[in-house]
């Protein structure tokens, strides 16, 4: 499906003519005032350009250590003698992250799931007055990586497996952050869909893709007015994105029509010369090659000064637009702790998705007794790991928040993700692995043995405190149990199950022990301020015994409600959609001692349930930030509907998805990643190979029953109007998402999905409430990318339209002509 690298080269480089930037199909919000170009900005710029030496534009190229820093990504330092201010850089997928407080919003995937483009503008106006209440000046986020793969680690900092739901959130938060005077950057440009060899891995895809797919968010981010752009780690057709001129010159620049500055992704750049001249602005964290080895390019003549200068015209004139120049930004705002929250709590009820409840399982009903499963029932869990992060000023657990709702609550942990002591008796000598403490300055030593009574998988576990590179050494048999990871490796580790309760660091190593006796050996020291550090133990036995406690439990209560979690991060993929540990066989045993039981999901991306048929409910709540215990309460009392929608289709298993069974579409092979699925992605692929997901794209329940009635579609000046109306059948208020989907066209003899969506709705209605709803479908969303013309073009003629509640349940269809 894919071409040669030089077909597609040269395809990329004619591509590069008119600017054609296109609006997302339910309309993309206008740039805000503030951020657009201002009167006297170009001179300003100008001036500057002339008044700056060769290092300060140099200096302005490339990231610095910050002198007061407060935790950020990144740091720019600036031109003080011509006033040009530094810059801070922060992550920001869902709150700021910097070692201050912030609000933890609910992860991106979660927000997707509302359906809700002026919910994720508020969104994005939380983190944008955060960002600049906290000193920061540029927003790492949004990301607008498509889910290709249900195994990237980072699909929960994204938003969908669909290009126009993607094109419409990207550019509503974007006009948020950006309307409160903060930066923002659309990430990672392009094709960054998966953690797995992402420093290195040549992705290949042919241009219609290309287009129709993954680079539609990053076009609607444009046309939003972002202010910045970041570079992929990845190569596209066989060059590094950071210094892919088709990319950061021919269709960034020459056809969006792109003005702000370009980034790397952290230590993404390659080269000096060719980076610059390819439409690279900014090497971030450091100067490795846009630092003293540009300097060196200039003054030898490799690189010419125009190309320094172009790069510098950039950064200031988004610094320039954004007031910074000039001092004309607005005053830094105070936190709102109390309107972040709001808004988090909005956004966790907003995107609860109820994917199954059966024999009235929810809501639960007052006054019957509860237990409560899963070390995530009485913990937190606010945030993936890596660039996710956030500090919260308060996070409460599920019990925190249940009040008096049950008049009796019990809990087990279901799994002790955290290990259990081990016994004194397996151990030789004296090695207290409760709670051994080493002095500053003092180093500890144990060397004894480890007797194991039978042939089996142990998770050790090893719990510390102090600098997270140094960590005490663990040696078993010889082997290192717990080595330092590679570069940033070593901190992109999750967000729940690599920090103990009481704060310490986790790590965990899963050695296959034969019976009999092992050496074991650890070393600590203490370093200038003292070491802590425990080590545990889970094996089948503290598996057992965590299952049966788990299984009394949900007998002696009239419901339950069981959290399941999958701890995801930046810098790693899943191996599989299945729940990790023991989870399938805890959901397996309590189900059947009650089959009233709900499982509330806390997962980065779609999961595989052998579980489901057991289960009364499944609510999919992913990483809901700060407020997500509340959120979760409330959908499952029934104080609020669960008004999500998945973004992304869920598969039965490993081995019925789109890349599934096919190391070239994922991982790759021989360092070459391809996209052989073409346009058909996501619901798209499920569609064209006519294969049943476990659940489809845009399914979701509520406590309500809606009829979709009246479908009519017809012509219209931009496009086609698609008419129906929604009634509430049932007995609650209940919030709506009709999702309208439209066939391919007779007239183009290109490769075209069964449906794509093309359009959806939000609605709130009463019992008995009826809503005429109008969605239109723009002409952009109907048209296709056509690898001759390097162009869209309108698909004409007669093209099917369904209308309902998910890409697997639509009960209306109809027809409509395009005209040319």
């Amino acid at each position: 499906m894919t071409d040669t690298v030089t077909s597609r080269r040269t395809a990329l480089r004619l591509m590069g003519g008119a600017i054609a930037v296109a609006a997302a199909a339910t309309g993309a919000p206008a740039t805000p005032a503030h951020a657009r170009a201002r009167t006297g900005g170009r001179a300003r710029v100008d001036d500057l350009l002339g008044r700056l030496t060769l290092d300060e534009k140099i200096s302005l190229l490339h990231g610095s250590t910050d002198p007061h820093p407060l935790g950020q990504a990144g740091h720019v330092p600036g031109v003080p003698r011509l006033g040009i201010p530094p810059l801070r850089l922060a992550d920001g997928p869902a709150g700021v992250r910097v070692t201050r407080h912030a609000t933890a919003l609910p992860a991106p995937v979660l927000l997707a799931s509302a359906f809700d483009p002026e919910l994720a503008r508020r969104y994005g106006e939380v983190i944008g007055r955060e960002g600049r209440a906290l000193g920061q000046d540029v927003l790492l986020s949004p990301m607008v990586n498509l889910i290709r793969t249900p195994y990237a680690g980072r699909n929960f900092e994204t938003f969908t497996e669909d290009p126009l739901l993607a094109s419409d959130l990207v550019a509503a938060e974007i006009t948020g952050i950006q309307g409160e005077g903060l930066i923002a950057t659309v990430k990672h440009f392009a094709l960054n869909n998966q953690e797995r060899d992402r420093g290195s891995v040549d992705v290949r895809v042919d241009e219609q893709t290309l287009h129709e797919c993954e680079l539609r968010g990053f076009e609607a981010a444009v046309e939003a007015g972002v202010g910045a752009v970041m570079g992929a780690y990845n190569k596209v057709d066989a060059t590094y994105a950071c210094e892919n001129a088709d990319l950061l010159t021919g269709v960034l620049r020459d056809r969006w029509g792109f003005e702000g500055f370009v980034m790397t992704d952290w230590s993404a750049a390659h080269s000096t010369a060719a980076s610059l001249a390819a439409g690279l602005d900014l090497e971030m964290p450091d100067g490795t090659y846009l630092g003293a080895p540009l300097k060196a390019a200039v003054n030898e003549g490799r690189v010419p000064g125009h190309h320094v200068d172009r790069a510098v015209r950039r950064l200031l004139a988004v610094m320039d637009r954004f007031g910074l120049l000039d001092g004309s930004a607005p005053p830094r705002p105070r936190r709102d702790a109390a309107a972040g929250a709001a808004v988090a709590l909005e956004v966790a009820k907003a995107g609860a998705t109820l994917l199954r409840n059966v024999r009235g399982t929810l809501p639960l009903t007052p006054g019957r007794s509860l237990a409560v499963i899963g070390p995530t029932g009485a913990r937190p869990y606010v945030s993936g790991g890596g660039s996710a992060h956030v500090v919260p000023d308060r996070a409460d657990s599920f019990l925190d928040v249940l009040g008096g709702r049950s008049p009796r609550v019990a809990h087990a942990l279901g799994e002790d993700i955290f290990g259990h002591p081990i016994p004194a008796s397996v151990l030789s000598g004296a090695f207290t692995t409760e709670g051994q403490r080493v002095a500053a300055g003092e180093t500890w030593s144990y060397d004894g043995r480890l007797t194991v009574p039978r042939t089996e998988t142990w998770t050790l576990v090893l719990h510390y405190d102090g600098d997270p590179t140094a960590r005490p050494r663990v040696l078993l048999d010889g082997d290192e149990l717990f080595p330092l990871a590679p570069g940033y490796d070593e901190y992109f580790v999750g967000g729940l199950t690599t920090a103990a309760p009481d704060g310490l660091h986790v790590r965990r190593a899963s050695p296959h022990l034969t019976r009999g006796t092992h050496t074991l050996r650890v070393t600590a020291r203490g370093g200038l301020s003292g070491q802590l550090f425990r080590l545990r133990r889970i094996t089948p036995a503290t598996r057992a015994h965590d299952v049966a406690e788990a299984v009394a439990a949900a007998r002696a209560a009239d419901d339950v409600v069981l959290f399941a979690h999958e701890d995801a991060t930046e810098g790693r993929d899943r191996a599989t959609i299945a729940l990790p540990g023991n989870q399938e066989r805890l959901i397996a045993a309590v189900t059947a001692a009650n089959p009233r039981t709900t499982v509330v999901l806390n997962t980065s991306s779609c999961t595989s349930m052998p579980w489901l048929d057991g289960t009364g409910a499944v609510l999919q709540m992913y990483y809901p930030g700060q407020e997500g215990a509340a959120a979760t309460a409330a959908v499952l009392h029934g104080d609020c509907d669960p008004g999500g929608r998945l973004t992304q289709t869920f598969p039965v298993d490993d081995d019925h998805h789109p890349v599934a069974g096919d190391p070239r579409r994922y991982p790759g092979a021989d360092g070459v990643e391809e996209y052989r699925e073409g346009v058909h992605l996501g619901h798209r692929w499920y569609d064209a190979e006519g294969v049943r997901p476990l659940f489809p794209f845009g399914h979701g329940l509520s406590y309500t029953s809606f009829a979709y009635e009246d479908l009519s579609a017809r012509p219209a000046p931009d496009g086609v109007d698609v008419r129906f109306t929604v009634r509430n059948t049932g007995p609650r208020p209940g919030i709506a998402v009709p999702q309208v989907y439209v066939g391919p066209s007779p007239d183009l003899a290109l490769d075209q999905p069964v449906r794509i969506l093309a359009g959806y709705r939000r609605l709130s209605l009463r019992p008995g409430e009826r809503r005429l709803v109008t969605v239109r479908v723009a002409a952009r969303t109907l048209s296709c990318w056509d690898p001759a013309r390097h162009d869209r073009v309108l698909g004409t003629g007669r093209r099917a339209v369904w209308v309902g509640a998910s890409a697997g349940d639509l009960p209306l269809r109809t027809a409509v002509t395009v005209a040319p």
